[in-house]
């Protein structure tokens, strides 16, 4: 099954909020603030956040939110990704990452960050950033809530 990746429209607005209430791994009061952000990233493009999509046919079917980390020189973020339950498996999420990446070597970027929960329900989340090169470099115990650990990834270029 092909896919197209491309930057974000307003358009997308209404699937990609689908996508998000359909992501297990995403508590309800967090799509608000994901929210906020794929407005500013079609809003003011580039300003804060850049966002991708993955689209078959017309429908959106993943999207990877990140953007230059404020008051640095060479980091940047990642701060949303998802991709379909039905979808997931097929490359999309590698082939989003692939596009982020190379976005942020092309623009002098040297670190990539991911924050990430220890829930065992991101227990695929986490085995794909460490299959995409990604090393845990920092836990934060009872970040989140009560046995729920802010997990800090990292990759050099």
């Amino acid at each position: 099954m092909s896919f197209l990746l491309r930057s974000i429209k307003p358009a997308d607005k209404p699937q990609l909020m689908e996508l998000l209430r359909n992501t297990p791994e995403f508590e309800p009061f967090e799509i608000p603030v994901a929210e906020e952000i794929i407005e500013s990233s079609y809003n003011e493009p580039g300003q804060y956040y850049s966002t991708i999509v993955a689209e078959i046919g017309t429908a959106v079917k993943g999207f990877v939110c990140f953007g230059h980390t404020p008051l640095t020189v060479a980091t940047w973020d990642i701060y949303w990704m998802a991709v379909a339950q039905d979808k997931r498996g097929l490359g999309i999420g590698r082939a989003l990452l692939n596009k982020v990446e190379e976005r942020i070597v092309s623009a002098g970027g040297k670190l990539v960050l991911v924050e990430t929960s220890s829930k065992p329900n991101y227990l695929n989340t986490r085995r794909f950033y460490r299959h995409s090169g990604y090393k845990r470099i920092a836990r934060i115990v009872d970040f989140y809530s009560p046995k729920d650990h802010l997990l800090i990834l990292e990759k050099r270029f």
